[in-house]
């Protein structure tokens, strides 16, 4: 099959969809939306992505047309497949077009997997971290409502990362420690506890504000017994007590003896750098 067989799909199907049902006969809508489905699969062979999204959209269309909103959304679906090749923002446009479906018919599960696709879009194809974290924020709430409890924590921890990244240091603590104590009594989670503490406690201190911070590390004590033992608390600890004496060099010992024992993420980096800077040196390599 070519792209000009494609072609001529398309033109059959305008002209089925544009005409008057009774000189056709059948139905105009559904024999349409076949032939836009045909025409949309021989683009995606040639790899013609954008032209393949495109009449996927428009046999959506004929299908809601028919109020086949199931079809229609799973239409739009594959749209957003042959889009994500070369278009994000069309993907996109795509699959809030399915998620609208989904949502209207109480198929959250569904759309809150969709949510999180176009959060990984604007994450890694868009770069953009603010429409990433809001995307993974609403997935997040929908996968809560359909109990999928481990869903919702994976995106909240996404929106705790990115928060941090774009300085909203208090919706990072937030998500940080909702899963933190969503995970106390859960033994697959706990072992994952410690990081979680780290890394609010470490956006408690890039926040600036000393005195929460040392709250917070002592209530991540109080609210389990084996965290202060552990070198995440000791170097939280021993950061905090450089900040507070506005010692640099107390600062960055902790930071390279840390590093050397458990290798800093670049996530933590950036967030140590903040704090270091904080206290008064220009920023350089930890």
């Amino acid at each position: 099959m070519s792209e000009r067989e494609a072609q001529e799909l398309i033109s059959k199907a305008d002209k089925k969809a544009a005409s008057s049902s009774w000189f056709f006969g059948g139905n105009k809508y559904e024999e349409a939306a076949e032939l836009y489905t045909k025409a949309g699969n021989i683009f995606k062979m040639a790899k013609r992505w954008k032209e393949s999204g495109d009449v996927f959209c428009k046999a959506a269309d004929m299908q809601l047309k028919m109020n086949e909103k199931d079809e229609a959304a799973n239409t739009f679906i594959n749209a957003s497949k042959s889009y994500r090749k070369s278009s994000p923002q069309d993907a996109i446009a795509s699959l809030e077009s399915a998620i609208m479906i989904l949502t209207e018919r109480g198929r959250f599960q569904s759309a809150a997997k969709h949510q999180e696709d176009i959060a990984s879009i604007y994450e890694s194809e868009l770069i953009d971290l603010d429409q990433a974290m809001r995307a993974y924020d609403v997935a997040a709430d929908w996968y809560a409502g359909e109990s999928s409890t481990a869903l919702s924590h994976k995106c909240m921890l996404k929106v705790a990362t990115f928060a941090a990244q774009l300085g909203q240091y208090d919706k990072a603590i937030e998500k940080f420690e909702l899963v933190a104590t969503a995970s106390l009594d859960n033994q697959l989670m706990k072992w994952s506890l410690k990081e979680y503490f780290l890394k609010a406690g470490l956006c408690h201190i890039a926040s600036g504000d000393s005195v929460s911070a040392h709250n917070a590390v002592n209530r991540y004590c109080e609210m389990d017994v084996t965290f202060g033992s552990t070198r995440e608390c000791q170097f939280l600890q021993s950061i905090l007590t450089a900040v507070d004496n506005s010692d640099v060099g107390q600062f960055t010992g902790s930071v390279v003896e840390f590093d050397q024992l458990s290798k800093l993420d670049n996530w933590k980096t950036k967030i140590l750098l903040e704090i270091k800077n904080s206290i008064g040196e220009e920023s350089s390599l930890i």
